[in-house]
Parts: C-alpha cells; structure tokens; sequence
C-alpha cells in the first residue's frame, strides 16, 4: 500500500495536493494509480518535470497520468522520438529529454502550441530551466520501491 505524506490522509481520497506532497510506491501498479489519479485533475497548460534515475518509474507514472487524463493507447517512452503527443480529454505531451543536446532544442518541439490545448509531462526535466512548473522527483529506495516527491503542484491538482 502507498503511503502519501501530505496531507494526511489516505492517496485513495483524492485529497488536494500541498507540496511537497510525498508518496511511496510498492510497484509499478502503484506508481501508475499515483498518475491516474493526478492525470484526472489535467488542465491545459499545465507541466510536470519528471526526474529520476532510468527505470526509476518515470514513464509507469505517464502511463498513469495520461489514462487519467482521458488519453487512450499504449503510452511508450519517448526516448528516441523526444515526444510523443496522446489524445484525450486533456491531451497530453509526452517528452523526455533524455538525448536532448541542447536546451534550446525545446523550443523546436512545440510545447507553448500544445500548452494551449493540453498538458506536458516531461522527463530529465532537469535538464530544462522552467521556473514555477510542478517537478515530481523519483527515489529508488528498493527493487520495486519508489519514493515520489511532488513540489510546485498547481491547486486544482489532486492525488
């Protein structure tokens, strides 16, 4: 069972979120559920920075988000494409920085026209300078163990 940190109460609430809000994932279900839950409060325009070690959960929790965000389709990694764009009640940017020569190449991908419309889920968003966005931190605590810690979380998200 996951655990959230703030506030106090149980993940399955659907509680506002106050940040940082922590959360510890027993598995790749639960980090997916996590997403699903935050995915269903997606609004245009809004951008979540994804960072934490490969195979730390970043693309499980995409999954997630962009089920809950009314997207359908497999949700893939976005490594080798830098972006993958889903459609849904939100529709969703999917983009990983992870090859990213240059952080001017952002600007080539679109993202201020998808913003419009939709939302954006980047990861190795550390490699980006994009002040007052919500980042969601992974922490490989086990084999299957993740600690998540969201900061800079808008108000009407909630997990």
């Amino acid at each position: 069972m996951s655990t959230l940190g703030a506030p106090r109460s149980s993940w399955r609430d659907g509680a506002t979120i106050t940040s940082p809000a922590e959360l510890v994932s027993h598995g790749e279900a639960e980090t997916e559920a996590a997403g699903e839950r935050l995915g269903t409060s997606l609004q245009a325009g809004d951008v979540l920075l994804l960072n934490g070690e490969l195979g730390a959960g970043k693309t499980a929790f995409v999954r997630g988000l962009a089920r809950g965000a009314g997207c359908v389709g497999d949700v893939l990694s976005p490594t080798f494409q830098l972006l993958r764009l889903y459609g849904g009640r939100v529709p969703l940017a999917h983009v990983d920085l992870y090859r990213l020569s240059r952080p001017s190449d952002v600007a080539d991908l679109g993202l201020e026209e998808i913003l419009e419309v939709g939302a954006a889920a980047i990861e190795w968003g550390d490699r980006l300078a994009w002040p007052g966005v919500a980042s969601l931190e992974f922490e490989v605590l086990g084999h299957s163990v993740r600690r998540l810690t969201l900061t800079g979380a808008p108000e009407h998200w909630s997990w």
